[in-house]
């Protein structure tokens, strides 16, 4: 069965984990995943993520045996693509988390978007 929305199915996976408290988790790799995995580990959500073959390992980051990641929100989908302009991007949970835009320079933060005047499609928000 093919997945529709691979990012979406990322998320599922990396908060499936984080509920039955696994300190790794496997997932098909892409490009757009390996990216998200970089801004997660660059802004402190995990500890570290590796690529083989087809297939990315997350490292999981725990605090005081808790989940570090409480959230994750799939804002873009499919069938409803979410633009915005440097303006408009959302601050998620007052500044406590990320969200992660497509810009024309690539993946990034929500911050480093709006520090570089950059606007994009909204992917996703994690806290």
């Amino acid at each position: 069965m093919a997945v529709v929305d691979p990012v979406a199915d990322m998320l599922t996976r990396i908060r499936n984990a984080h509920q039955a408290y696994h300190r790794q988790v496997e997932i098909p790799a892409s490009k757009m995943k390996v990216s998200i995995a970089g801004i997660l580990k660059e802004e402190g959500y995990i500890d570290d993520y590796s690529v083989e073959g087809a297939s990315m390992q997350l490292a999981l980051k725990y605090v005081d045996g808790k989940p570090l990641i409480s959230g994750l929100k799939k804002v873009s989908k499919p069938g409803r693509r979410i633009y915005v302009g440097v303006s408009e991007i959302p601050r998620v949970q007052n500044g406590l988390g990320i969200c992660i835009l497509s810009t024309s320079r690539g993946l990034m933060a929500g911050g480093k978007a709006a520090e570089g005047n950059l606007g994009g499609e909204l992917i996703c928000e994690i806290w």
